[in-house]
């Protein structure tokens, strides 16, 4: 049976779904690009690896795998064999990294660490063709993953940013995407989907550690409020979408602004006093952004426009040897 057929045979409707999201924006993943999937072994990354290898010859695809080792478990080399097992009889080629288990003390050191071994792998890929081509990395993100991203930074205290939905493609570097195509399914989705299709799972056992923070929010806060108010995860992507939406307009006005505000010598600092404090943070984030590449923190930036606002004149030390300087007339930035 030709893989055509075989496609044909196995076509469920979560693979109209993909495959119809897809064709909706052909610049999301290219026909014929070379893909690295970033596999887990959970229900997520492995009903995206089905999905994908299923209808790859549709868009003439190279498909690709990654798994991360993170050995945060006895078994975890284990089921990075069988994974390599399962992806050799589908003839994927598949690659694994192995972690310093002592290094990824935290989430955010686990994922950082992911994304650096996802990059060297997409390098690794780029310098094996002689051609000038892109790499696009594939995430099993799905808008529970949304879901679960907006409340944690609710938490912290984020900024618009935070709270927006997750972006479908980011540039991670020079010719290599990151593409999260699963946004338009859920968790229950991927399970069903795993479920329906026989697709094999390695769970890590620490999903289940309440002491990780997005796992306390995933089993326990979400669930709760989903018998609180049905459909509640369904209404905060929706929100986290009206947030991106809201923030991509708030940057076209606040760049207007600036503008406005800037000439040759430097930001006019009375028309910048005559705005509400929210546009001149947003402004002065900018012009800062213009020339440092450390961002600063809303405390810092909301404090720079209290002391230009209520003194009418003086400096301010800022990251990479910059300071701001100003007096009645002009604001400006200054090496030191």
């Amino acid at each position: 049976m030709s893989n055509k057929n075989l496609t044909q045979k196995n076509w469920t409707s979560w693979h109209h779904m993909l495959h119809k999201e897809l064709l909706s924006d052909k610049k999301l993943i290219p026909n014929g690009a070379k893909l690295l999937i970033a596999v887990s072994g959970g229900q997520d990354s492995m009903a995206l690896l089905n999905l994908i290898n299923d209808i790859k010859n549709q868009h003439n695809w190279f498909v690709n795998v990654w798994h991360g080792d993170h050995q945060w478990h006895e078994k975890s080399e284990r089921y990075a064999i069988e994974l390599k097992s399962y992806c050799d009889k589908k003839n994927i080629s598949f690659f694994c990294d192995r972690a310093n288990k002592k290094s990824l003390s935290s989430e955010e050191k686990a994922r950082d660490w992911r994304y650096k071994k996802l990059s060297e792998r997409a390098n690794q890929l780029l310098s094996e063709n002689s051609k000038n081509i892109k790499i696009y990395l594939i995430t099993g993100h799905t808008n529970t993953d949304n879901a679960e991203t907006f409340l944690l930074n609710l938490a912290r205290g984020s900024n618009y940013a935070g709270l927006s939905y997750i972006a479908k493609k980011r540039l991670l570097e020079r010719n290599i995407y990151l593409i999260r195509p699963f946004l338009i399914f859920s968790r229950e989705n991927t399970k069903t989907i795993c479920n329906l299709m026989n697709i094999p799972i390695w769970e890590d056992p620490s999903n289940l550690d309440l002491k990780i923070k997005r796992n306390l929010v995933r089993k326990k806060i979400i669930p709760t409020f989903e018998t609180m108010y049905p459909g509640y995860s369904k209404r905060i992507n929706k929100f986290a979408e009206r947030m991106s939406n809201y923030n991509k307009e708030q940057q076209d006005l606040g760049k207007l602004a600036y503008l406005t505000c800037k000439d040759e010598k430097g930001v006019k600092r009375e028309l910048f006093n005559s705005l509400c404090i929210e546009a001149r943070c947003t402004i002065l984030n900018i012009f800062v952004k213009k020339n440092c590449k450390k961002q600063l923190n809303s405390y810092n930036i909301n404090d720079l426009v209290s002391s230009i606002f209520e003194k009418d004149r003086g400096q301010i030390n800022l990251p990479e040897r910059l300071k701001i300087i100003w007096d009645t007339n002009y604001i400006n930035l200054e090496k030191s």
